[in-house]
């Protein structure tokens, strides 16, 4: 009789592991507390032999999401009068593939049809752990039996919480990042354009290459703040008084949070895990170790799905095995590019009028502004990719 695993979270990383165990013959339930996949939101990149690597290996998806390329992976930043303050090309901030989010869950979901059962609106509420088998309770009521459980999601894992009694292993970077879609209004074609002030950024977002429209994303400074990280009404009124007095087209664009039902918003954060599993429960990606943003946490997920679905199915009896391979063999370069991300919040929205300054005029400095493209372009985080008979079979 086939496994039956459940994979909590419908976002990458766990479309992404669906994919491969789908295919291996595994009975596969994913299960996203959100009542559908999300639409818009920023892009990430992909970049570098491991990640290509292994999206060439997932068959259709790489064609697909070359289709959805932004190609506007430049971003300009402006002052509040709209003069240019620095300019960073497509091959600093783009990588070699630059996808929104969203647009890559929903390639990698449409590739699992047939093969993968997803329950959007729905989420664990316990674990409880017997020799054989995980029985899992779900915040509808609902209780079900698996024989594995893998946490796909995200830096604030819920898994990972129920896993390691309530312990988050997430430290906060004290900065906030959102973004929402602005469908109908003006934005660059080519180009991100934002706007900074000292520990704040606000600007507009292209619109992708297949219609969809151009989005705003925003970064800020802050403390943690102080109610549910699912409050939208509470997140909108932040935004309207964090960057309510800004120039530019600053107020047009937070007028648009009125109508507006996908409003992101996270902290910038690290999640450092030291076991990235226990019995028969597991986490990939930013719920194993992570950082929010600029941490190629996409690009770590989708590798690690690769890695993680490989060795199980070369010891599908050992699952401790299986599963502790799996993070030896990825937890080095996972750790390279989560610490890469850390400064993230600091280098787009610096605190200081003087450090928001030093930018500016290093990176209009073109020795230096060629050193840091090369720089990032050889992130020093690479991975040899094993070869797994069983997936290249299936």
């Amino acid at each position: 009789m086939a496994k039956r695993v459940l994979i909590s979270g419908a976002s990458i990383a766990g479309p992404a592991l669906a994919f491969w165990l789908g295919r291996l013959g595994y009975e596969v339930v994913v299960v996203e507390r959100a009542p559908k996949l999300r639409e818009g939101g920023y892009a990430v990149d992909f970049r570098g032999a491991a990640h290509f690597g292994v999206l060439e290996k997932m068959g259709e998806v790489l064609p697909r999401l070359r289709e959805l390329e932004t190609g506007g992976g430049a971003m300009r930043f402006i002052d509040q009068r709209g003069r240019t303050q620095m300019f960073l090309p497509t091959e600093f901030a783009g990588g070699e593939l630059e996808v929104r989010r969203a647009d890559i869950s929903r390639t990698i979901v449409e590739a699992t049809t047939g093969e993968v059962r997803y329950r959007f609106g729905e989420s664990v509420a316990a674990l409880t752990q017997h020799a054989d088998r995980v029985e899992v309770t779900f915040e509808s009521g609902g209780r079900e039996e698996f024989d594995f459980v893998f946490g796909c999601d995200g830096i604030h894992s819920n898994i990972r919480r129920l896993m390691f009694g309530g312990a988050s292993f997430e430290r906060f970077l004290g900065y906030y990042i959102a973004s929402w879609d602005i469908p109908g209004h003006a934005a660059p074609a080519d180009e991100s354009l934002l706007c900074n002030v000292p520990g704040r950024m606000i600007g507009v977002t292209p619109k992708g290459r297949d219609g969809t429209p151009p989005g705003v994303m925003a970064i800020f400074a802050s403390a943690e703040l102080d109610y549910p990280r699912r409050d939208i009404a509470r997140h909108k009124a932040t935004l309207r008084r964090v960057f309510g007095d800004m120039g530019w087209r600053v107020p047009e664009l937070l007028e648009t949070l009125e109508g507006a039902d996908d409003v992101f918003v996270n902290t910038i954060s690290r999640a450092a895990v030291p076991n990235w599993s226990t019995g028969r429960l597991a986490l990939l990606g930013d719920a194993a170790g992570g950082t929010s943003i600029g941490g190629m946490g996409t690009g770590t997920a989708i590798v690690g799905a690769y890695i993680l679905a490989g060795e199980l199915a070369q010891t599908p009896e050992d699952f401790a095995g299986a599963v502790a391979r799996y993070q030896a063999r990825l937890e080095p370069f996972a750790a390279a590019c989560s610490k890469n991300g850390e400064s993230s919040g600091n280098f787009l929205a610096p605190k200081s009028a003087a450090t928001l300054f030093m930018r500016n005029a290093m990176f209009n400095f073109p020795p230096i502004k060629n050193w840091m493209i090369n720089l990032a372009n050889e992130s020093g985080a690479d991975i040899a990719l094993p070869d797994f008979p069983a997936l290249e079979a299936a």
